[in-house]
């Protein structure tokens, strides 16, 4: 899809915070099935680097405020479009999508935007959180995340603890949701009741008429057979094992409201970390955390820079005067 293509559709209507910022440059990175997909770099070239994923119906639109925050306070933002979703191309068959394939693509843009040895810090919310997991082990993971955010997410358990279809049933609620992810029916135009219908799914309880807005903009963008062959994965999601593999910093944030990935994903998550960073639980909010509120995500991340790179770019400076001394 061209620049030109790319500035209208679901970029109509996101304004304000909200409006996406224009990259500093862009990168093609190439993923383990030879697929081309673009990648954002935004923010000085010298700055230290935060590498995002996200999530399930979502773009590189949603992190804009996040984008914003953190290039406005010193650092150098990547970010990419999950398969199929925004300007990466879709996969042949819905068969094709897979964990796996999040995890390749995900290293595919580290090794494409981060020199040999540097050091970031790695976020992913929701299916952008299970992109972390699947990617534990990876040589591209050990190699670049000097300290990872997962944000509104979880590693099993998807359908049954949803809180979207409030079934008192888990084997009900179980069913429900997994038809609701396997669906792909059309959202139709972005109007009141669908704004109505996405905020109630996925925001807190009173959010920001923008922020209804540019969800409902950037959702109502993915396509349905995209949204549908990802979200059979999610129903059937399986990582816990994966998880004690992060074996850097990690910390945790998830709103309180949140009715795709309730608190007890969140709290599981940090007791299976091997270096839990802390739990941010973000009150009232839902599960669209960075847009609802970008200024904490965006602190976590920076937090997390400011804590772990600068120590890894002293120790790469140290080994460096070693070698040459």
């Amino acid at each position: 899809m061209s620049r030109i293509a790319a500035t209208t559709g679901p970029r109509k209507g996101l304004t304000g915070r909200y409006a996406p910022p224009a990259p500093a440059r862009e990168l093609t990175a190439r993923s383990g099935d030879g697929v081309r997909f673009p990648v954002e770099v935004h923010g000085r070239a010298d700055d230290p680097a935060v590498v995002l994923a996200h999530g399930w119906t979502c773009s590189t639109l949603f992190w804009a405020p996040v984008i914003r925050e953190l290039t406005a306070s010193g650092h150098r933002v990547v970010v990419y479009d999950q398969r199929g979703h925004g300007r990466s191309p879709a996969a042949a068959a819905p068969m094709a999508y897979s964990t796996a394939m999040l995890a390749d693509d995900l290293c595919a843009v580290l090794d494409a935007a981060l020199e040999p040895g540097e050091r970031a810090v790695i976020g992913g919310h929701s299916m952008g959180g299970m992109t972390l997991m699947a990617a534990a082990g990876r040589r591209q993971l050990r190699e670049h995340g000097a300290a990872l955010l997962l944000c509104s997410t979880g590693a099993e358990q998807l359908t049954g603890q949803a809180r979207v279809l409030p079934f008192r049933s888990e084997r009900l609620r179980a069913v429900a949701h997994r038809a609701l992810l396997g669906s792909a029916a059309p959202l139709g135009p972005v109007t009141a009741l669908t704004r109505k219908a996405l905020a109630y799914g996925t925001l807190g309880p009173a959010p920001d008429p923008a922020a209804v807005e540019a969800t409902a903009r950037i959702v109502h963008a993915c396509p349905r057979r995209v949204r549908s062959a990802w979200g059979g994965v999610l129903a059937g999601l399986d990582l816990a094992v994966n998880v004690p593999r992060l074996d850097v910093p990690t910390a945790v944030v998830i709103g309180t409201h949140d009715r795709l990935t309730p608190l007890p994903h969140a709290h599981r998550l940090a007791a299976a970390l091997p270096h839990c960073a802390g739990v941010h639980e973000l009150e009232r909010r839902g599960h669209m955390t960075p847009l609802e509120e970008p200024e904490t995500v965006s602190g976590v991340l920076a937090g997390l820079a400011g804590d772990h790179l600068a120590a890894t770019a002293e120790d790469m400076h140290e080994d460096m005067r070693e070698r040459s001394a």
